[in-house]
């Protein structure tokens, strides 16, 4: 019996079940410690389906850290026009990379 979830976390939410690793915003926590998140905002199993107001009391989603990261650089470029002005610029944003080890429901 698959149990699935959507929890969210650093205003975005995930859509997950067990054994999933998904790239959240950075957390600050020691890579190799666990996570709950227990902002969950749906949990579902093969035969029942439990949705929140806006979150369900009493279940949590629990996670391991396995390590944090930065992703891939995206460029972009300011010009004002007719005015022979350009401005380059980077940025690359924090991730945490984190294995879900356990869905609870009630």
């Amino acid at each position: 019996m698959a149990t699935t979830a959507v929890f969210q976390n650093g205003g975005k939410q995930y859509l997950v079940k067990e054994g999933d690793v998904v790239l959240l915003e950075k957390v600050v926590a020691d890579e190799g410690k666990s996570l709950t998140f227990e902002e969950v905002l749906m949990a579902a199993t093969d035969k029942t389906m439990n949705i929140g107001t806006p979150f369900l009391s009493g279940a949590k989603v629990e996670g391991k850290i396995l390590e944090h990261g930065r992703h891939e650089k995206v460029f972009g470029v300011k010009v004002k026009p007719k005015k022979r002005q350009k401005k380059y610029f980077g940025h690359k944003q924090w991730y945490t990379k984190v294995e879900i080890t356990k869905i609870a429901t009630k």
